[in-house]
């Protein structure tokens, strides 16, 4: 797919360009970016370099990743990022990451710009189930998150790799029917909670008793 640009209410979100090595480098100084994101720790220039020439291209290229450069509508400085990445070989599912710069929190901005990201999954993407994870103690993120709509499904152990440690991580998740659209995939909820698995009972010994696993 060839690079496209979404806009909401006061952002837009374009491709990362070469140019933004700079601005992607600063931003990515930040203590809490490299503490709760999976971008490496130090982070030095070369990373940004990369990010830019190979993992941005290639991802859009190769319709598996699509990463968004996020600035103000009316114009102003790169102040996040979001990234749709493919997860399921092909099976509609898809999971989204983000990250915004210091100096910009506080104001609604990551909700717009994920809000903004999970409808484009859903309408051009043909996305069936969109994931959200974050290391357990991320609460910023679990914040924008949840108002997205995300629906808390609980803590994967070992859930994230990051720095060569394995970490738990909260997972949500958001389907096409959240924001009252259509799935490409029909969807049977159950109608009520399935009943909870208890002990087996196992019969007294005694003749003729069947003992445990006969």
């Amino acid at each position: 797919m060839d690079p496209l640009t979404l806009t909401s209410e006061r952002l837009r979100l374009r491709s990362f360009v070469p140019e933004d090595e700079d601005v992607v480098y600063a931003h990515c100084q930040d203590p809490a970016i490299r503490r709760w994101t999976t971008v490496p720790d130090p982070y030095p220039r070369e990373a940004a370099s990369f990010f830019l020439n190979r993992i941005v291209p290639d991802g859009w290229r190769d319709d598996t990743d699509y990463n968004f450069a996020v600035e103000p509508l009316d114009g102003g400085p790169l102040l996040a990022a979001t990234g749709l990445h493919q997860r399921g070989d092909g099976t509609g599912v898809w999971e989204i990451g983000f990250w915004l710069a210091p100096g910009h929190r506080g104001r609604g901005y990551m909700t717009e710009t994920v809000r903004t990201a999970a409808h484009w999954a859903f309408t051009g993407l043909g996305c069936v189930r969109l994931l959200w994870r974050a290391e357990v103690g991320n609460t910023g993120s679990r914040a924008v998150a949840e108002r997205v709509g995300f629906t808390m499904e609980g803590v994967q152990r070992a859930g994230l790799l990051h720095n060569g440690t394995l970490r738990d991580a909260w997972t949500g998740s958001l389907l096409p029917s959240d924001f009252g659209l259509p799935s490409p995939v029909p969807y049977l909820p159950p109608r009520e909670a399935p009943p909870s698995v208890g002990p087996r009972p196992t019969a007294p010994e005694g003749p003729g008793a069947v003992s445990p696993g006969a």
